[in-house]
């Protein structure tokens, strides 16, 4: 591949990091193959296999090495959205006997939730998220 063409792609790659939300993986691959065409530019990218082979690399320790830490300093580490319902305040959709599973719905959307209080939940009442274990919400009467 020609080294202009290691460069367009590149900067093509970096353009598409910026087109779409972050998580800075298009960056590295950008980054890789503007490398590669400055590497073959000056004559020490050889053949077309090598090349791909350099591209490959530089991409996979880019994203490994500095992906964390830009994504820490620019504060995108966010927590699991799901963990934020802590605390929230909800609405038992059916009832929901003592550590029986059943639906309720906070923030508008209806989720699987355990009762984890001492009495029987009812329908319509009004319950309050314990904690989370993947998509289950473990709940009690508020």
């Amino acid at each position: 591949m020609a080294w202009w063409a290691w460069v367009v792609l590149g900067f093509a790659l970096v353009l598409v990091e910026l087109m779409t939300p972050g998580g800075f993986f298009f960056l590295f691959f950008g980054i890789a193959g503007i490398l590669v065409g400055l590497l073959h530019l000056a004559g020490y990218a050889g053949p077309a296999w090598l090349q791909w082979l350099l591209f490959s690399i530089l991409s996979i320790v880019g994203v490994a090495l500095f992906r964390r830490p830009l994504l820490a300093k620019f504060g995108m580490a966010a927590p699991k959205e799901v963990d934020l319902l802590v605390g929230e305040i909800g609405q038992v959709l059916q009832d929901i006997a003592v550590n029986s599973v059943g639906k309720a719905e906070v923030r508008g959307t209806p989720w699987t939730a355990r009762n984890v209080g001492e009495s029987s939940l009812a329908k319509g009442q009004r319950c309050k998220v314990e904690r989370t274990e993947g998509l289950t919400l473990f709940i009690r009467a508020e």
